[in-house]
Protein backbone atom coordinates (compact mmCIF):
# COMPACT_ATOMS: atom_id res chain seq x y z
CA UNK A 1 0.00 0.00 0.00
CA UNK A 2 1.62 3.49 -0.98
CA UNK A 3 1.23 6.16 1.80
CA UNK A 4 1.98 10.12 1.64
CA UNK A 5 2.85 12.21 4.14
CA UNK A 6 1.61 15.49 3.31
CA UNK A 7 3.09 19.13 4.50
CA UNK A 8 5.64 18.00 6.98
CA UNK A 9 6.44 20.64 9.01
CA UNK A 10 9.81 19.43 9.12
CA UNK A 11 12.41 16.82 7.58
CA UNK A 12 15.50 15.92 8.49
CA UNK A 13 16.68 13.74 5.48
CA UNK A 14 20.05 13.11 6.15
CA UNK A 15 20.68 12.58 2.59
CA UNK A 16 24.02 12.79 0.74
CA UNK A 17 23.20 16.41 0.70
CA UNK A 18 22.16 17.09 4.55
CA UNK A 19 18.88 18.22 3.20
CA UNK A 20 16.49 20.02 5.84
CA UNK A 21 13.04 20.72 4.30
CA UNK A 22 9.89 22.47 5.22
CA UNK A 23 6.29 21.86 4.25
CA UNK A 24 6.95 18.82 2.31
CA UNK A 25 5.88 15.90 1.45
CA UNK A 26 7.48 12.13 1.26
CA UNK A 27 5.72 9.34 -0.67
CA UNK A 28 5.89 6.00 0.31
CA UNK A 29 5.38 2.90 -2.18
CA UNK A 30 5.69 -0.18 -0.99
CA UNK A 31 9.06 -0.69 1.14
CA UNK A 32 10.45 2.38 -0.24
CA UNK A 33 10.65 6.00 -0.43
CA UNK A 34 9.67 7.37 -4.27
CA UNK A 35 9.59 10.70 -3.84
CA UNK A 36 9.92 14.16 -1.72
CA UNK A 37 8.82 17.16 -2.27
CA UNK A 38 5.99 19.83 -2.59
CA UNK A 39 2.77 18.94 -3.61
CA UNK A 40 3.11 15.52 -4.54
CA UNK A 41 -0.38 13.68 -5.19
CA UNK A 42 -1.19 10.03 -3.49
CA UNK A 43 -1.62 7.17 -6.31
CA UNK A 44 -5.23 5.58 -6.31
CA UNK A 45 -5.70 3.59 -2.79
CA UNK A 46 -3.13 5.78 -0.99
CA UNK A 47 -3.20 6.64 3.01
CA UNK A 48 -2.79 10.16 3.23
CA UNK A 49 -1.17 11.47 6.46
CA UNK A 50 -1.81 15.13 7.75
CA UNK A 51 2.10 15.79 8.62
CA UNK A 52 1.64 19.82 9.24
CA UNK A 53 2.60 19.36 13.14
CA UNK A 54 4.90 17.05 12.70
CA UNK A 55 8.55 17.10 12.55
CA UNK A 56 10.00 13.58 9.89
CA UNK A 57 13.23 11.99 11.09
CA UNK A 58 15.05 8.79 9.29
CA UNK A 59 14.66 5.84 11.26
CA UNK A 60 17.27 5.19 14.18
CA UNK A 61 19.78 2.26 13.73
CA UNK A 62 20.47 0.77 17.24
CA UNK A 63 23.85 -1.10 16.58
CA UNK A 64 24.38 -3.01 19.99
CA UNK A 65 21.88 -4.96 22.62
CA UNK A 66 21.42 -7.64 24.69
CA UNK A 67 18.02 -8.09 24.26
CA UNK A 68 17.42 -10.93 27.00
CA UNK A 69 18.50 -8.80 29.59
CA UNK A 70 15.03 -6.82 29.59
CA UNK A 71 14.78 -10.08 32.03
CA UNK A 72 17.26 -8.55 34.60
CA UNK A 73 16.73 -5.04 34.52
CA UNK A 74 17.01 -3.03 38.25
CA UNK A 75 18.68 -6.06 40.26
CA UNK A 76 19.27 -4.45 43.49
CA UNK A 77 22.64 -6.36 44.01
CA UNK A 78 24.44 -5.10 41.44
CA UNK A 79 23.18 -1.37 40.88
CA UNK A 80 27.07 -0.15 42.44
CA UNK A 81 28.97 -2.75 40.24
CA UNK A 82 31.49 -2.53 37.10
CA UNK A 83 31.59 -4.53 34.64
CA UNK A 84 33.44 -7.89 35.78
CA UNK A 85 31.50 -8.19 39.06
CA UNK A 86 27.93 -6.94 37.39
CA UNK A 87 28.82 -10.07 34.90
CA UNK A 88 29.91 -12.25 37.52
CA UNK A 89 26.74 -12.05 39.46
CA UNK A 90 24.27 -12.05 36.27
CA UNK A 91 25.33 -15.22 34.33
CA UNK A 92 24.03 -17.56 36.89
CA UNK A 93 20.54 -16.17 36.44
CA UNK A 94 21.12 -16.29 32.71
CA UNK A 95 21.80 -19.64 33.13
CA UNK A 96 17.86 -20.17 33.00
CA UNK A 97 17.34 -18.97 29.61
CA UNK A 98 15.05 -20.50 26.87
CA UNK A 99 13.51 -20.07 24.15
CA UNK A 100 10.67 -18.66 25.41
CA UNK A 101 12.25 -16.44 27.99
CA UNK A 102 14.78 -15.12 24.78
CA UNK A 103 11.75 -14.46 22.77
CA UNK A 104 9.80 -12.82 25.61
CA UNK A 105 12.94 -10.57 26.10
CA UNK A 106 12.92 -9.29 22.62
CA UNK A 107 9.57 -8.74 22.26
CA UNK A 108 10.04 -6.38 25.32
CA UNK A 109 13.26 -4.97 24.17
CA UNK A 110 12.14 -4.35 20.65
CA UNK A 111 9.16 -2.95 21.54
CA UNK A 112 10.84 0.22 23.16
CA UNK A 113 13.09 0.19 20.42
CA UNK A 114 9.99 0.60 17.93
CA UNK A 115 8.49 3.31 20.65
CA UNK A 116 11.22 5.42 20.54
CA UNK A 117 12.19 5.84 16.42
CA UNK A 118 14.28 2.93 16.22
CA UNK A 119 13.64 1.08 13.03
CA UNK A 120 16.31 -1.22 13.00
CA UNK A 121 18.00 -3.41 15.80
CA UNK A 122 21.05 -5.08 16.05
CA UNK A 123 21.31 -7.46 18.83
CA UNK A 124 24.54 -9.47 20.53
CA UNK A 125 23.11 -12.66 22.18
CA UNK A 126 26.23 -14.97 23.48
CA UNK A 127 24.82 -16.95 26.21
CA UNK A 128 23.65 -20.27 25.47
CA UNK A 129 23.04 -22.44 28.30
CA UNK A 130 23.12 -25.87 27.90
CA UNK A 131 20.60 -27.84 25.78
CA UNK A 132 19.49 -24.10 24.21
CA UNK A 133 20.69 -23.96 21.20
CA UNK A 134 17.58 -22.29 19.33
CA UNK A 135 17.62 -19.03 20.77
CA UNK A 136 18.54 -16.72 18.10
CA UNK A 137 15.68 -18.59 16.27
CA UNK A 138 13.57 -16.94 19.12
CA UNK A 139 14.32 -13.39 18.88
CA UNK A 140 14.05 -13.07 14.85
CA UNK A 141 10.74 -14.37 15.38
CA UNK A 142 9.93 -11.48 17.80
CA UNK A 143 11.45 -9.09 15.31
CA UNK A 144 8.73 -10.16 12.94
CA UNK A 145 6.24 -10.03 14.75
CA UNK A 146 6.45 -6.47 15.30
CA UNK A 147 8.00 -5.50 12.29
CA UNK A 148 11.16 -4.43 13.02
CA UNK A 149 14.56 -4.50 11.08
CA UNK A 150 16.64 -6.95 12.33
CA UNK A 151 20.36 -8.15 12.16
CA UNK A 152 20.81 -10.55 15.04
CA UNK A 153 24.58 -11.06 15.87
CA UNK A 154 25.16 -14.88 16.70
CA UNK A 155 27.20 -14.67 20.11
CA UNK A 156 29.29 -17.33 21.39
CA UNK A 157 31.49 -18.11 24.68
CA UNK A 158 34.06 -20.87 24.41
CA UNK A 159 36.45 -20.02 27.37
CA UNK A 160 34.67 -21.21 30.58
CA UNK A 161 35.87 -20.48 33.97
CA UNK A 162 38.23 -23.13 34.77
CA UNK A 163 40.41 -22.61 31.49
CA UNK A 164 40.89 -18.87 32.71
CA UNK A 165 37.71 -17.11 30.92
CA UNK A 166 35.32 -15.03 33.14
CA UNK A 167 31.64 -17.07 32.60
CA UNK A 168 31.23 -20.27 34.53
CA UNK A 169 31.12 -23.25 32.21
CA UNK A 170 27.22 -23.75 32.44
CA UNK A 171 26.48 -21.09 29.44
CA UNK A 172 29.94 -21.33 27.01
CA UNK A 173 29.65 -23.84 23.92
CA UNK A 174 32.30 -25.39 22.28
CA UNK A 175 33.88 -24.54 19.20
CA UNK A 176 31.89 -26.89 16.25
CA UNK A 177 28.71 -26.86 18.24
CA UNK A 178 29.11 -22.59 17.87
CA UNK A 179 30.12 -23.24 14.13
CA UNK A 180 27.40 -25.28 13.19
CA UNK A 181 24.85 -23.31 14.70
CA UNK A 182 26.36 -20.10 13.12
CA UNK A 183 26.18 -21.90 9.27
CA UNK A 184 22.58 -23.24 10.23
CA UNK A 185 21.50 -19.40 11.32
CA UNK A 186 22.94 -17.70 7.94
CA UNK A 187 21.66 -20.70 5.91
CA UNK A 188 18.14 -19.79 7.05
CA UNK A 189 18.39 -16.05 7.59
CA UNK A 190 20.51 -14.68 5.85
CA UNK A 191 18.66 -12.12 3.39
CA UNK A 192 20.93 -9.80 1.24
CA UNK A 193 18.52 -8.33 -0.85
CA UNK A 194 17.73 -5.25 -0.86
CA UNK A 195 15.36 -4.04 1.85
CA UNK A 196 16.13 -6.85 3.94
CA UNK A 197 14.43 -7.69 6.85
CA UNK A 198 16.96 -9.82 8.94
CA UNK A 199 20.50 -9.83 7.82
CA UNK A 200 22.83 -11.97 10.50
CA UNK A 201 26.08 -11.26 11.73
CA UNK A 202 29.06 -13.55 13.77
CA UNK A 203 30.00 -12.11 16.86
CA UNK A 204 31.93 -14.24 19.60
CA UNK A 205 31.52 -12.22 23.26
CA UNK A 206 34.91 -10.78 24.22
CA UNK A 207 38.50 -11.29 24.17
CA UNK A 208 37.72 -12.82 28.12
CA UNK A 209 35.58 -15.41 27.02
CA UNK A 210 36.39 -16.88 24.06
CA UNK A 211 39.12 -18.62 22.36
CA UNK A 212 41.51 -17.60 19.69
CA UNK A 213 40.91 -20.90 17.72
CA UNK A 214 37.08 -19.66 17.85
CA UNK A 215 37.90 -16.27 17.05
CA UNK A 216 39.99 -17.01 13.88
CA UNK A 217 37.24 -20.08 12.51
CA UNK A 218 34.48 -18.01 13.27
CA UNK A 219 36.42 -14.87 10.82
CA UNK A 220 36.89 -17.23 8.27
CA UNK A 221 32.94 -18.23 8.16
CA UNK A 222 31.75 -15.05 8.03
CA UNK A 223 34.10 -13.99 5.27
CA UNK A 224 33.05 -16.88 3.82
CA UNK A 225 29.66 -16.21 3.72
CA UNK A 226 29.58 -12.57 3.41
CA UNK A 227 28.40 -11.41 6.78
CA UNK A 228 29.70 -8.95 8.89
CA UNK A 229 31.96 -9.46 12.16
CA UNK A 230 31.02 -7.97 15.61
CA UNK A 231 32.06 -7.81 19.23
CA UNK A 232 32.75 -6.44 22.62
CA UNK A 233 36.45 -4.61 22.89
CA UNK A 234 37.86 -1.84 24.68
CA UNK A 235 34.97 -1.60 27.26
CA UNK A 236 36.80 -1.45 30.43
CA UNK A 237 40.58 -1.07 31.85
CA UNK A 238 40.01 -4.72 33.56
CA UNK A 239 39.85 -6.20 29.41
CA UNK A 240 43.00 -4.10 28.63
CA UNK A 241 44.44 -5.80 31.95
CA UNK A 242 43.40 -9.42 31.00
CA UNK A 243 44.98 -9.02 27.54
CA UNK A 244 47.31 -7.81 28.62
CA UNK A 245 48.40 -10.81 31.44
CA UNK A 246 46.70 -13.93 29.34
CA UNK A 247 48.11 -12.71 25.52
CA UNK A 248 50.33 -10.45 26.34
CA UNK A 249 48.68 -7.94 23.76
CA UNK A 250 46.49 -5.15 24.36
CA UNK A 251 42.70 -5.95 23.28
CA UNK A 252 43.10 -4.54 19.52
CA UNK A 253 46.49 -5.90 19.01
CA UNK A 254 44.95 -9.03 19.62
CA UNK A 255 41.84 -8.81 17.77
CA UNK A 256 44.52 -8.23 14.85
CA UNK A 257 46.34 -11.07 15.62
CA UNK A 258 43.03 -13.01 15.28
CA UNK A 259 42.57 -11.61 11.80
CA UNK A 260 39.35 -8.97 13.17
CA UNK A 261 40.86 -5.94 11.88
CA UNK A 262 38.75 -4.66 8.83
CA UNK A 263 35.81 -3.07 7.35
CA UNK A 264 33.39 -5.74 7.76
CA UNK A 265 34.20 -5.06 11.66
CA UNK A 266 32.44 -3.49 14.25
CA UNK A 267 33.78 -3.37 18.11
CA UNK A 268 30.95 -2.19 21.27
CA UNK A 269 32.47 0.49 22.98
CA UNK A 270 35.62 1.20 22.33
CA UNK A 271 36.24 3.37 25.64
CA UNK A 272 39.97 2.36 25.85
CA UNK A 273 40.95 2.57 22.66
CA UNK A 274 44.99 5.08 22.44
CA UNK A 275 45.51 7.20 19.71
CA UNK A 276 47.86 4.84 17.92
CA UNK A 277 44.37 2.21 18.20
CA UNK A 278 42.22 4.58 16.70
CA UNK A 279 44.56 5.88 13.47
CA UNK A 280 44.78 1.66 13.04
CA UNK A 281 40.94 1.59 13.22
CA UNK A 282 40.60 4.64 10.83
CA UNK A 283 42.84 2.76 8.39
CA UNK A 284 41.13 -0.63 8.44
CA UNK A 285 37.69 0.60 8.46
CA UNK A 286 36.60 -0.63 11.43
CA UNK A 287 33.66 0.93 13.44
CA UNK A 288 32.47 1.60 16.68
CA UNK A 289 28.99 0.89 18.74
CA UNK A 290 29.06 3.67 20.75
CA UNK A 291 26.96 2.96 24.54
CA UNK A 292 26.80 6.06 26.39
CA UNK A 293 24.24 5.22 28.87
CA UNK A 294 25.71 1.67 29.49
CA UNK A 295 29.30 3.04 29.46
CA UNK A 296 28.28 5.80 32.45
CA UNK A 297 26.37 3.14 34.28
CA UNK A 298 28.91 0.49 34.74
CA UNK A 299 31.56 3.04 35.07
CA UNK A 300 33.46 1.95 32.14
CA UNK A 301 34.72 5.61 30.71
CA UNK A 302 33.70 7.72 28.01
CA UNK A 303 34.63 6.70 24.69
CA UNK A 304 37.03 9.03 22.21
CA UNK A 305 33.95 9.52 19.83
CA UNK A 306 35.02 13.35 18.60
CA UNK A 307 38.54 11.68 18.15
CA UNK A 308 36.93 8.72 16.26
CA UNK A 309 34.80 11.18 13.96
CA UNK A 310 37.46 13.21 13.56
CA UNK A 311 39.42 10.49 12.00
CA UNK A 312 36.63 9.02 9.89
CA UNK A 313 36.31 6.12 11.76
CA UNK A 314 32.73 4.72 11.48
CA UNK A 315 30.20 5.26 14.36
CA UNK A 316 27.02 3.86 15.37
CA UNK A 317 25.02 4.70 18.39
CA UNK A 318 23.55 1.41 20.71
CA UNK A 319 21.66 1.29 24.46
CA UNK A 320 23.87 -1.80 24.83
CA UNK A 321 22.53 -4.27 27.39
CA UNK A 322 19.07 -3.10 29.18
CA UNK A 323 20.70 -4.29 32.49
CA UNK A 324 23.50 -2.09 32.06
CA UNK A 325 21.00 0.40 30.78
CA UNK A 326 18.01 -0.40 32.26
CA UNK A 327 16.25 0.99 28.87
CA UNK A 328 15.72 0.36 25.41
CA UNK A 329 15.22 3.75 24.17
CA UNK A 330 17.41 4.84 21.53
CA UNK A 331 16.11 8.46 21.66
CA UNK A 332 17.21 8.89 24.81
CA UNK A 333 20.98 7.87 23.72
CA UNK A 334 21.26 10.57 21.62
CA UNK A 335 21.47 13.21 24.37
CA UNK A 336 23.42 10.06 26.24
CA UNK A 337 25.48 10.67 23.61
CA UNK A 338 25.94 14.69 23.00
CA UNK A 339 26.05 15.27 27.03
CA UNK A 340 28.77 12.43 27.56
CA UNK A 341 30.62 13.89 25.00
CA UNK A 342 30.60 17.43 26.19
CA UNK A 343 32.03 16.27 29.91
CA UNK A 344 34.82 14.13 28.92
CA UNK A 345 35.90 16.28 25.62
CA UNK A 346 34.79 19.68 25.81
CA UNK A 347 32.40 22.01 25.12
CA UNK A 348 32.85 21.61 20.95
CA UNK A 349 33.28 18.48 21.01
CA UNK A 350 29.93 16.77 19.40
CA UNK A 351 26.85 18.47 18.51
CA UNK A 352 23.48 17.61 17.90
CA UNK A 353 23.52 16.87 13.99
CA UNK A 354 26.70 15.02 14.71
CA UNK A 355 24.50 12.61 17.26
CA UNK A 356 21.69 12.45 14.38
CA UNK A 357 24.45 11.24 11.98
CA UNK A 358 25.71 8.64 14.12
CA UNK A 359 22.40 6.84 14.92
CA UNK A 360 21.06 7.00 11.28
CA UNK A 361 23.91 7.39 8.68
CA UNK A 362 26.26 5.72 10.81
CA UNK A 363 24.58 3.09 12.41
CA UNK A 364 23.78 1.88 8.62
CA UNK A 365 27.68 1.91 7.86
CA UNK A 366 28.46 -0.45 10.66
CA UNK A 367 25.64 -2.90 9.50
CA UNK A 368 26.50 -2.49 5.86
CA UNK A 369 23.13 -1.41 5.07
CA UNK A 370 23.33 0.96 2.02
CA UNK A 371 19.32 1.47 1.59
CA UNK A 372 18.81 2.64 5.36
CA UNK A 373 19.87 5.81 7.28
CA UNK A 374 18.26 8.56 5.22
CA UNK A 375 15.53 9.74 3.54
CA UNK A 376 15.52 9.97 -0.21
CA UNK A 377 13.96 8.29 -3.29
CA UNK A 378 14.87 4.49 -3.37
CA UNK A 379 15.95 4.13 0.39
CA UNK A 380 13.56 2.40 2.12
CA UNK A 381 10.91 3.95 4.00
CA UNK A 382 12.15 3.63 7.98
CA UNK A 383 11.10 6.68 9.58
CA UNK A 384 9.51 8.34 12.59
CA UNK A 385 7.33 11.13 13.48
CA UNK A 386 7.11 13.43 16.45
CA UNK A 387 4.99 15.80 17.26
CA UNK A 388 5.98 19.55 17.08
CA UNK A 389 3.24 21.05 18.89
CA UNK A 390 3.66 19.09 22.13
CA UNK A 391 4.65 20.21 26.03
CA UNK A 392 8.31 18.29 25.23
CA UNK A 393 9.00 20.25 22.20
CA UNK A 394 7.19 23.73 23.66
CA UNK A 395 9.75 26.92 23.12
CA UNK A 396 12.26 25.07 20.99
CA UNK A 397 13.62 26.65 18.01
CA UNK A 398 15.67 24.16 16.06
CA UNK A 399 13.91 20.55 15.90
CA UNK A 400 17.21 18.81 15.45
CA UNK A 401 18.43 20.09 18.37
CA UNK A 402 15.33 19.84 20.24
CA UNK A 403 14.96 16.06 19.13
CA UNK A 404 18.16 15.24 20.48
CA UNK A 405 18.35 17.36 23.60
CA UNK A 406 14.57 17.81 24.71
CA UNK A 407 12.32 14.48 23.48
CA UNK A 408 11.28 11.39 25.84
CA UNK A 409 10.12 8.17 24.64
CA UNK A 410 6.53 9.76 24.75
CA UNK A 411 7.64 12.19 21.73
CA UNK A 412 7.61 9.62 18.95
CA UNK A 413 3.88 9.16 17.51
CA UNK A 414 4.59 7.15 14.67
CA UNK A 415 7.28 4.88 13.58
CA UNK A 416 7.33 3.24 10.14
CA UNK A 417 9.60 0.24 8.93
CA UNK A 418 9.69 -0.80 5.59
CA UNK A 419 6.75 1.28 4.58
CA UNK A 420 4.63 -0.44 6.85
CA UNK A 421 3.07 1.74 9.99
CA UNK A 422 4.08 -0.21 13.32
CA UNK A 423 3.86 2.31 15.87
CA UNK A 424 0.85 5.32 15.47
CA UNK A 425 -0.42 7.31 18.21
CA UNK A 426 2.74 6.14 20.16
CA UNK A 427 1.39 2.95 20.29
CA UNK A 428 2.40 -0.35 18.97
CA UNK A 429 -0.12 -1.79 16.17
CA UNK A 430 1.58 -5.08 15.60
CA UNK A 431 1.08 -6.56 19.00
CA UNK A 432 -0.79 -5.62 22.27
CA UNK A 433 1.30 -4.00 24.30
CA UNK A 434 0.14 -5.15 27.34
CA UNK A 435 0.48 -8.89 26.68
CA UNK A 436 4.14 -7.80 26.07
CA UNK A 437 4.39 -6.51 29.07
CA UNK A 438 2.81 -9.13 30.78
CA UNK A 439 5.07 -11.60 29.17
CA UNK A 440 8.37 -10.09 29.88
CA UNK A 441 7.30 -9.67 33.56
CA UNK A 442 6.36 -13.43 33.81
CA UNK A 443 9.98 -14.33 32.25
CA UNK A 444 11.74 -12.74 34.47
CA UNK A 445 10.24 -13.87 37.74
CA UNK A 446 10.55 -17.29 36.09
CA UNK A 447 14.35 -16.92 35.36
CA UNK A 448 14.93 -15.13 39.29
CA UNK A 449 13.15 -18.50 40.41
CA UNK A 450 15.05 -20.85 38.69
CA UNK A 451 18.69 -18.92 40.23
CA UNK A 452 16.46 -18.51 43.45
CA UNK A 453 17.14 -15.41 43.66
CA UNK A 454 13.33 -14.66 43.57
Amino acid sequence: MALLIKNARFIATMDDEDRELKDQDILIEGPAISAIGPGLKAPPGARELDASRHWVFPGLVNTHHHLYQTLTRCLAPIQQAELFPWLQYLYPIWAGLTPDGVRAGALVGLAELLKSGCTTAGDHHYVFPRGQSRLIDSEIAAARELGIRFHPCRGSMSLGKKDGGLPPDSVIQDEEEILADSRRLIDKYHDTKPYSMCRLALAPCSPFSVTRSLLEKTGELARRHGVRLHTHLAETKDENSFCLEKVGLRPLAYMKEAGWLGGDCWYAHGVHFNQEELEELAGAGAGVAHCPASNQKLSSGAAPIPAMLALGIPVGLAVDGSASNDGSNLLAELKEALLVAKAAWGIDSLNARQVLAMATRGGAALLGREDIGSLAPGMAADLFLVRADGVDYAGCHDPVTALVTCGSSETVDMTIVNGSIVVEGGRLLTIKEEEVAREGNEAARELLEKAGIA
